[in-house]
């Protein structure tokens, strides 16, 4: 079924009904769900998922990042376009490389770190973990092609040991959300997505900082650590990544909102790996 072809609920009355439950895009959203339904019953549940609040991603069973559709779980953490930046960021370091670089995608969640960078790099490996079974199933889907590893389990005690000092890319996509904040976020993720993917602690920077104080074992020389924080939490981002011996720099899109902080590790003589330094 396509938006062009004699819709089974008429259009209008998808976009009226989108609209009335707050979504701001009714009419793509209208289209994307006509495509998606194979007759009249499934638009009808679909529409009716969304209408009542579940996130359009899990209601389609997708969502877009960069470039490529990422599978999305019931129940799972959907990726979110601001992360492109991060992905972005890893990549060039990738391709500064001089041999295919060892990628670890911590607290994966759908894996969707992991997967755009596979689709734009050759990675010697890829790794990723996360503590929610479903997000480790969705994972293990979405890195298939790629020969992606997916284990459960907390941060790097998931990850097999003969990893430590070999990764080069570390990408992190951390809870950030401090907990005071988390009821303030739309419902579509308060009320859908893990509350363990969305709430960082009282500052939001719990999991960061037992993110940054392992991160230089598991490293390898001149490897980096990438992690996605919010503006205002950049600054201490910096202090817990250069308390842990990384050389931190902080890179911001303004346009998406998005901040990344980087922490190279010293390739063994006191230098980041590349010819780019710190900030």
């Amino acid at each position: 079924m396509s938006a062009s072809s004699t819709p089974s609920i008429p259009f209008d009355t998808l976009v009226s009904r989108l609209r009335t439950a707050g979504c701001v895009f009714a009419e793509d959203e209208a289209r994307l769900l006509l495509d998606a339904a194979a007759n009249r019953t499934e638009l009808a549940r679909l529409l009716d998922r969304r209408v009542s609040g579940f996130p359009l991603e899990q209601v389609l069973g997708w969502a877009e990042f960069h470039g490529r559709r990422i599978s999305v779980a019931p129940g799972v953490f959907v990726p979110r376009r601001r992360t492109e930046f991060l992905v972005r960021q890893a990549l060039a370091l990738g391709r500064e490389a001089s041999t295919a670089p060892v990628v670890v995608d911590l607290c994966c969640g759908t894996g969707a770190l992991g997967a755009a960078l596979a689709a734009a790099l050759p990675l010697r490996e890829l790794h990723a973990s996360d503590s929610d079974p479903a997000a480790v199933r969705c994972a293990r889907d979405n890195l298939a092609a790629a020969g992606g590893r997916v284990y459960e389990g907390d941060l790097y005690a998931a990850l097999p040991d003969r990893l430590r000092g070999r990764v080069d890319i570390l990408a992190a996509n951390v809870p950030y959300v401090p907990s005071e904040e988390v009821a303030l976020l739309p419902p579509e993720a308060r009320d859908h997505e893990p509350r363990t993917a969305l709430d960082g602690g009282t500052d939001g920077l719990d999991v960061l900082r037992r993110v940054a104080a392992e991160a230089p074992d598991w490293l390898a020389p001149g490897g980096a650590l990438l992690v996605e924080t919010g503006e205002r939490q950049a600054a201490t981002a910096v202090c817990l990544l250069a308390e842990s011996g990384l050389l931190p720099r902080v890179r911001v899109d303004e346009e998406w909102e998005a901040s990344v902080v980087l922490g190279l590790r010293p390739d063994g003589t006191g230098r980041p790996g590349s010819d780019e330094r710190p900030d």
